[in-house]
C-alpha cells in the first residue's frame, strides 16, 4: 500500500475526531437535557407509589399491575377490560388516520412533484396547504361545529335537499368527526416527506419506463412507490406519533365521549395519578416504539437517506 492511500492514524486523525465531537456535543447536550432527562423521570415516577394526599417515592409495580389489571378475562358484558379497550381504540384511530392521510397525502404529493411543472406554482400549491397551520389546532376543530352540528350547514343542505328528515347524528362528537379532525389536522405530515422524496427521482427513470411500454399504474407501482417509500416511511411515523398521543382532538371532537390513551393520561394527571400517568406514558411509548420499528424492518430509513 503506498503512502498517499494508507489511513491515517497521527496526530491529525486525532484532533479531526475530538473537533467532530466538540461539534456534536451542543446537540447532544439539548437532546439529553430536553428528551433524555424528561423521559427519565417520567420512567422513575412511574415506579412511585401515591394516595390521595402525594406522591411516595420508591419502586413498586403497582402502577403497571392497576393497569391491566382484570385484563385476564372478560367483563360481565362480554367486553375486554378498560385498558385494552383503550389501547384498542387508540390503535383504531391511528390505523383509519394513517391510511387516510397516506392515500391524500400521497396523491397531493404525487400531483404537486409530476403535474405541476412550474417551481413557482408548486410553491404557491404548496404554501396554500400550508394555510391551516396558520392558525391553532383547536380553533381549526372548533370551525367544524357549524358545519357539522345538528344546525350546521351539511345537516341544514341534507334536509334542504330532501335526503334526510332529521338532523344526521353521528357527524359530530363522533368517531367520524374525530378522524375527520386528525386527516384535516395531520396530513400535510404525509405531504411534506412524500413531495420531498418523488422531487428526488431521477425523472429519466420515468422516461426509461414509458419508453419500456409500463403503463401509468405500472410505473406508479413500480417506480414511484418503491422510490418513494422513505418519505412514506418519515410521513407514517409523523402521523403515528402524534395521533398516538393525542387527546385534545379525542375530547373536542369526540365531545369528551370517547376514550384514548392521551385522554386516559390527561384525565390521572388533573386526578393528581401522576405514577399511574406515568406508567400508562411509558406503555404508549413502549407501543408507539413497536410500531416504529416495525416499519423500520420494511424500509431501512439510513440506507434510503
Amino acid at each position: 500500500m503506498s503512502a498517499s492511500t494508507a489511513p491515517s492514524h497521527g496526530p491529525a486523525a486525532v484532533v479531526s475526531s475530538v473537533h467532530a465531537w466538540w461539534q456534536a456535543l451542543p446537540l447532544a447536550a439539548v437532546f439529553a437535557v430536553f428528551f433524555l432527562v424528561p423521559l427519565g423521570l417520567v420512567l422513575m415516577v412511574s415506579f412511585w407509589d401515591f394516595n390521595e394526599y402525594e406522591l411516595l417515592p420508591g419502586f413498586t409495580w403497582r402502577n403497571y399491575f392497576s393497569i391491566f389489571e382484570g385484563c385476564g378475562r372478560l367483563t360481565d358484558n362480554g367486553d375486554l377490560c378498560v385498558s385494552l379497550s383503550t389501547y384498542l381504540s387508540t390503535l383504531k384511530f391511528t390505523l383509519i388516520t394513517w391510511g387516510v392521510t397516506l392515500v391524500l397525502g400521497f396523491a397531493i404529493a404525487y400531483f404537486l412533484a409530476f403535474h405541476v411543472r412550474s417551481p413557482g406554482m408548486q410553491t404557491l400549491l404548496f404554501v396554500l396547504c400550508t394555510i391551516p397551520f396558520w392558525t391553532s389546532n383547536v380553533i381549526r376543530m372548533i370551525s367544524w361545529v357549524p358545519l357539522l352540528g345538528r344546525n350546521g350547514l351539511v345537516n341544514q343542505t341534507l334536509m334542504g335537499m330532501g335526503l334526510t328528515d332529521t338532523p344526521v347524528e353521528w357527524l359530530l362528537f363522533s368517531q367520524f368527526s374525530v378522524v375527520l379532525a386528525f386527516v384535516h389536522l395531520y396530513t400535510m405530515f404525509m405531504i411534506v416527506p412524500i413531495f420531498n422524496s418523488m422531487m428526488r427521482i431521477d425523472r429519466s427513470l420515468l422516461e426509461a419506463a414509458n419508453d419500456a411500454g409500463a403503463t401509468g399504474w405500472q410505473t406508479l407501482w413500480n417506480v414511484i412507490v418503491p422510490l418513494s417509500k422513505t418519505g412514506i416511511l418519515i410521513g407514517s411515523i409523523f402521523v403515528i406519533t402524534i395521533v398516538m398521543g393525542d387527546f385534545v382532538t379525542v375530547g373536542v371532537m369526540g365531545g369528551q365521549q370517547i376514550a384514548s390513551v392521551g385522554k386516559l393520561i390527561q384525565v390521572q394527571t388533573s386526578y393528581l395519578q401522576f405514577p399511574l400517568a406515568a406508567a400508562n406514558a411509558v406503555m404508549l411509548l413502549a407501543v408507539v416504539l413497536m410500531i416504529i420499528w416495525g416499519l423500520t424492518r420494511i424500509v431501512d430509513i439510513r440506507k434510503e437517506l
